[in-house]
């Protein structure tokens, strides 16, 4: 929960790009992030792989106004339209990016070599066909917020009466990290986003903080039944969290539709 999903990116910084935020160059930067390098295949009018901002260019011709995000989980198809195609690749990927305007999606297909702290990573973005229509189980942004403030209240209760304390040093070590992140002014979403959907967002990946410490710390789950229970209490957290996720990064869309724009 804690890490930016990589169709999170590329849908902020593509929909920047279409806003006219950002230039490409930047926008290709931006989604590349600390990967080493990005390429997509499967683009119409492609034999073979081509950069980010060949790819995001061509789409925009193509037709593609906007981009959503979709998060998938096993019996959760959270984002997702359809074909069955594209959900089983965007399921195993367990996230996709999804053009509004014209029937093209993106799904990444992450590998890595390398020892650890030198890790070489790249990203190949298939380009498939995806079905027009209202992606599956996304809320407003408005829902999102509310959802979210309720998820907290109760999981903080549900953690308190199971006795599972986000404490230690691990636990420590992470709220440090959240907070150096934080501190060095990172951004949240790419230019033109509305405040709430970066309030939204935000708040997403401080929860997703509560529930990651929560399942790695010890805490007072020392049974099966005490270790389900944890599962059972945060697992509509995670939900939540996820939903909230994909609601800020579709705001450009949702904008849109309702005719307001940026």
């Amino acid at each position: 929960m804690l890490s930016e999903p990589r169709s999170g990116r590329l849908a902020a910084w593509g929909n920047a790009l279409l806003a006219g935020a950002v230039s490409p160059d930047d926008a290709a930067q931006a989604i590349v992030g600390e990967d080493a390098a990005h390429r997509v295949v499967g683009l119409p009018g492609e034999a073979g792989p081509v950069g980010l901002t060949l790819a995001l260019g061509r789409l925009r011709r193509l037709g593609v106004t906007g981009w959503r995000v979709a998060l998938p989980a096993p019996g959760h198809p959270l984002g997702l339209s359809g074909p069955p195609e594209f959900n089983a690749r965007a399921l195993d990927a367990a996230e996709a990016a999804v053009g509004f305007g014209a029937p093209y999606g993106l799904v990444p297909e992450v590998s890595e070599a390398g020892p650890a702290g030198d890790v070489h990573v790249e990203v190949v973005w298939h380009c498939l066909a995806v079905r027009e229509a209202p992606p599956a189980d996304v809320p407003s942004l408005g829902e999102a917020e509310r959802e979210l403030a309720e998820a907290l209240r109760e999981a903080t209760a549900a953690l308190t009466r199971l006795d599972v304390a986000a404490s230690g040093p691990a636990a420590e070590a992470a709220r440090d990290a959240y907070r150096a992140r934080s501190e060095a002014g990172r951004e949240v979403l790419a230019p033109g986003y509305p405040p709430r959907a970066v309030r939204v967002l935000e708040l997403a990946r401080r929860i997703g903080l509560l529930v990651d410490l929560a399942y790695g710390g010890h805490g007072g789950a020392v049974t099966s039944s005490e270790i389900a229970a944890r599962g059972a209490a945060l697992a509509p957290v995670e939900r939540v969290a996820r939903r909230a996720q994909v609601a800020a990064y579709n705001a450009y869309v949702e904008e849109r539709e309702r005719g307001r724009g940026f």
